[in-house]
């Protein structure tokens, strides 16, 4: 007979499955504080941000302009019914997100929306003036 020297070491199942408990006591929150995907484009006439928003809907975002600094949030409603995630890697939670504007954009032409849960936001930018004159040497 073989002797072997027993370890008490949790299984992988075991690691995944005390994960997902704990990810599912954590899901019982009322509120989920969430970060969204974004992307800052920027092109010869302004630059355009994008905001992965997924299960949100265009009621539940907000945007607004408080001294060229603009704030993207929301706040989802959360699921009516009691439904148990296995796995969650996006939720309706709420998140705020904000960005200090360069003097460069022209706020009054600032346009949005919202398409198959990406947020565009257009910020272009001013047109600038260019003065040509000829001077006349004495």
């Amino acid at each position: 007979m073989t002797i072997m020297r027993w370890r008490n070491y949790p299984s992988l199942s075991d690691v995944f499955e005390s994960l997902f408990d704990r990810q599912a006591e954590n899901m019982e929150n009322e509120t989920y504080h969430i970060s969204p995907a974004i992307n800052i484009l920027e092109h010869e006439k302004g630059f355009v941000i994008e905001l992965a928003a997924p299960g949100f809907s265009k009621e539940d975002l907000k945007i607004s302009l408080d001294s060229n600094v603009l704030t993207i949030s929301a706040e989802g409603k959360k699921d009516q019914e009691k439904v148990q995630y296995l796995r969650r890697e996006f939720a309706c939670g709420k998140f705020s997100k904000s960005f200090t504007l360069p003097k460069s954009i022209d706020i009054e032409k600032i346009t949005a929306d919202f398409e198959k849960g990406i947020l565009r936001v257009n910020l272009p930018k001013k047109e600038e003036l260019t003065i040509t004159k000829q001077i006349k040497i004495q």
